[in-house]
C-alpha cells in the first residue's frame, strides 16, 4: 500500500516504523533524521503529496482539527483521522467536557470560566485552555490560590479564550484508545502516560516524559465502555468518529473518570504501542477511515514496552539546540524513536523539547524497563535530561 504519512515527530516516526515494518511503501511530509531509511519525504503540502497515495495518516490533532481530513476525503483520498466536525474533542475542552455530561461519560465536576466572569473557585483544581496546546496547557493546582495564579496566567496566554476549571481528582491515571469507524470501536493495550516533568510526578506538565504497555487493571472494561458510549454518542448527533479516540482517565476510589479526549494517538503512548503491535496496522487504519473495521481485536505480541523520553534540559520551557554525540543501535528489544531531531550539514542535531523515545521491549515489564533505561544511558547530547522512574508503579502481573 501507499502511505503518506503527515506529521515528523516521535509519534510519526513509531507509525512510520511499524508501516515500514509490514512492507508499505511510504512518504513523508515531514521527516526528522528517523524517517531516513523508512521512505521518501516530498517538500510539498499534504493535498500535493497525497496524489496517487492509497491512504493518507495524519499524525498530530493540528491538521485533524483544521479539517485535512474533510479535504482529502473531497479528493477522494482515504484518510487515518476524524474530519474537523468530529475533532473538536480534542480541540475545545469546553465543548467536550459539556459533551460528556449529555452522554453521561463519568468525569470531574467542572466550571467554564471567562475574563468578565469573577472567580469562585476554593480548593485544589485544574485549569485548562480551551482549545489546543501541545499537551502543556494545564495547570494542576494545589489550593485556591495556586488555581487563581493559573487562571491569570491561561488568560494572559489566551486573551479573550475561555477556560474550564475542574475539581482535581486523586489516582493513577491510565491511556485507552481505541480505533473507530464511526459505529464500533476496538481497545488497543491500555498504556500509562508520564505527564509530568521530575521523579515522583512533579514538576510541570509536559507532552509526556514516558510511557508502557500494557497496564492491566480491573477497570479497563469500563474505561473501554466510555470509548463506545462516546462514539454511539458522536454518531447520534451527526458527527461520526473515525480514527483514534485516546481516553484519558483518572482511577479513583469512585471509579473510572474521563479527564479528556484525544482525537489521534498519544504521544508518547504510541511507541510502545507500536512496539507490541503484532500485526499490520494498514488495514486497521483504512478500515477506520472508510467505515469498516476488518475485525473485533488486534494481534499484540506477550509481554511488555516501556518508552523513556530523553529530552533538553530546559523542556517543557526551552528544548535543545546540540549535536547529537551517540545513539544507541536498534535491536529486535530497543527502539530509538526520534522526536525533536534536525540533520544540518550531515550531523543529527537535537533541536525540540523532546527529543528521542527510547524504547525497550521484553518479557515482563522489569525487563522492558531495564532494557529501555540501558538504552537511554547511550544517548549522548549536551543538556540531555530524563526520568528515571517511568514505569516504577506498573500495575500488571510480572
Amino acid at each position: 500500500m501507499r502511505i503518506l504519512l503527515v506529521g515528523g515527530g516521535g509519534r510519526e516516526h513509531a507509525l512510520a516504523w511499524r508501516l515500514a515494518r509490514a512492507g508499505h511503501t511510504l512518504r513523508f511530509t515531514h521527516a526528522n533524521p528517523g524517517f531516513e531509511t523508512l521512505g521518501e519525504r516530498v517538500d510539498a503540502p499534504p493535498l500535493d503529496a497525497a496524489r496517487g497515495m492509497d491512504l493518507v495518516v495524519i499524525g498530530p490533532e493540528g491538521p485533524l482539527a483544521e479539517g485535512l481530513v474533510d479535504a482529502l476525503e473531497a479528493w477522494g483520498i482515504p484518510a487515518f483521522g476524524p474530519r474537523a466536525d468530529a475533532a473538536w474533542l480534542e480541540a475545545s475542552k469546553v465543548r467536550s467536557k459539556a459533551f460528556f455530561v449529555r452522554h453521561g461519560l463519568p468525569t470531574a465536576r467542572a466550571v467554564r470560566l471567562t475574563a468578565a466572569d469573577t472567580l469562585g473557585w476554593s480548593g485544589p483544581g485544574v485549569v485548562k485552555l480551551d482549545g489546543l496546546a501541545a499537551g502543556k496547557g494545564v495547570w494542576v493546582c494545589d489550593d485556591g490560590a495556586a488555581v487563581s495564579q493559573a487562571v491569570d496566567a491561561a488568560f494572559r496566554a489566551r486573551p479573550g479564550d475561555a477556560l474550564l476549571i475542574e475539581e482535581r481528582l486523586e489516582g493513577p491515571e491510565l491511556s485507552v484508545l481505541g480505533i473507530s469507524d464511526g459505529e464500533r470501536v476496538v481497545p488497543l493495550l491500555p498504556a500509562r502516560d508520564h505527564k509530568r516533568r521530575y521523579d515522583g510526578d512533579r514538576g510541570p506538565n509536559t507532552g509526556g516524559m514516558g510511557a508502557v504497555a500494557p497496564v492491566r487493571v480491573a477497570e479497563e472494561a469500563a474505561c473501554v465502555e466510555v470509548l463506545r458510549k462516546a462514539v454511539l454518542g458522536m454518531a447520534a448527533e451527526g458527527t461520526p468518529f473515525r480514527g483514534v479516540l485516546y481516553g484519558g482517565f483518572m482511577l479513583t476510589r469512585d471509579g473510572p473518570r474521563l479527564i479528556e479526549f484525544n482525537v489521534r494517538f498519544g504521544d508518547p503512548e504510541c511507541q510502545p504501542l507500536m512496539a507490541l503491535l503484532d500485526e499490520d496496522p494498514a488495514p486497521w487504519f483504512l478500515g477506520s477511515a472508510t467505515g469498516r473495521l476488518p475485525g473485533d481485536t488486534l494481534r499484540w505480541r506477550p509481554g511488555a514496552a516501556c518508552c523513556v523520553v530523553v529530552s533538553a534540559d530546559g523542556y517543557p520551557e526551552r528544548g535543545a539546540d546540540a549535536r547529537v554525540e551517540a545513539l544507541p543501535a536498534d535491536t529486535e528489544d530497543l527502539v530509538v524513536f526520534h522526536a525533536g531531531t534536525r540533520r544540518v550539514d550531515g550531523v543529527v542535531r537535537a533541536v525540540g523539547g523532546r527529543v528521542f523515545g527510547v524504547t525497550g521491549l521484553g518479557p515482563t515489564p522489569a525487563a522492558a524497563r531495564e532494557r529501555a533505561y540501558r538504552g537511554v544511558a547511550g544517548v549522548r547530547f549536551s543538556g540531555a535530561a530524563w526520568r528515571s522512574d517511568v514505569g516504577e508503579a506498573w500495575a500488571i502481573p510480572s
